[in-house]
């Protein structure tokens, strides 16, 4: 885990943000940052503006007021598939995968929109294609690393729900991004496949990918964050590394419940 102070312009600013869906205000003046090479957790109780925070960045929702910035470029009002051209990957709650592909197909989907070459060139390359060899070798390193690999040729919906949880972290770490937002990475998995994703973060890491996480299970978050962002009834309402998050007294009435934060899941 990264301990050093980052002093250098952000990677991602949510400044002042704020969102009104009809009466109802989703996020109300919200600021926070995440700097290259950091894990940061985003917590809080349902209805928290955690998946809000998430939509806004990715596009799929405009900010009523205020600014997102990344590397210095805003983001407001660009569709998704921009933003994830800059290299603002996310996964979703839901298992997003192409269920009637193999594991590996559902990798090389991934990274067709990285290549020249249209999806059904890269399914069904011919011979000696050099350029579809290499996409298939960058698919098979994807699945090496998120472990997969024995899955390759198996139906994406075959397989059981934490696995297809890793292919749809497969599918978004062949769109290459500088920074992923993974929303509720381990829900379904059970504590020794969530302790294996652990370990999957800090490798996604140390590729050069930045991680914003949203993510229920305590001891995760705590066990893997760098900084912690606590968001209730849209508001940020603490901020910084794990341990001194914990002992928030207002984080512990909002959130984590009984003074424990290592209550396992809201």
């Amino acid at each position: 885990m990264s301990t050093a102070a980052n002093h250098s312009e952000p990677l991602l600013a949510l400044e002042h943000v704020l969102v009104n869906f009809g009466g109802l205000r989703a996020l109300a003046d919200v600021s926070f940052c995440v700097h290259a090479g950091e894990i940061v957790g985003l917590i809080g109780p349902n209805g928290a503006g955690k998946t809000t925070a998430f939509n806004l960045i990715t596009g799929f929702l405009p900010p009523s007021s205020g600014r997102i910035v990344y590397r210095g470029i805003e983001l407001n009002g660009r569709p998704p598939h921009a933003i994830a051209a800059l290299g603002v990957v996310r996964t979703f709650q839901r298992t997003s995968v192409f269920p009637q592909s193999t594991v590996l197909e559902n990798a090389l989907i991934g990274l067709h929109r990285q290549s020249r070459a249209g999806l059904w060139d890269t399914l069904f390359a011919l011979p000696g294609d050099t350029s579809q060899r290499d996409l298939a070798a960058q698919a098979w390193s994807i699945l090496q690393l998120v472990g997969l690999e024995a899955r390759a040729e198996d139906l994406a919906a075959s397989l059981p729900y934490g696995e297809q949880r890793l292919v749809g972290v497969a599918v978004a770490l062949a769109a290459r991004p500088v920074m992923l937002l993974l929303d509720e990475p381990v829900s379904g998995m059970n504590p020794s496949e969530t302790a294996r994703f652990m370990q999957l973060i800090e490798h996604i890491r140390a590729q050069g990918v930045t991680i914003l996480l949203v993510e229920h299970d305590m001891r995760m978050v705590m066990g893997i964050s760098d900084r912690v962002v606590v968001l209730n009834h849209g508001q940020v309402i603490a901020e910084g590394p794990p341990a001194s998050v914990q002992r928030d007294a207002a984080v512990m009435r909002a959130y984590l419940g009984r003074g424990s934060a290592g209550a396992g899941h809201t």
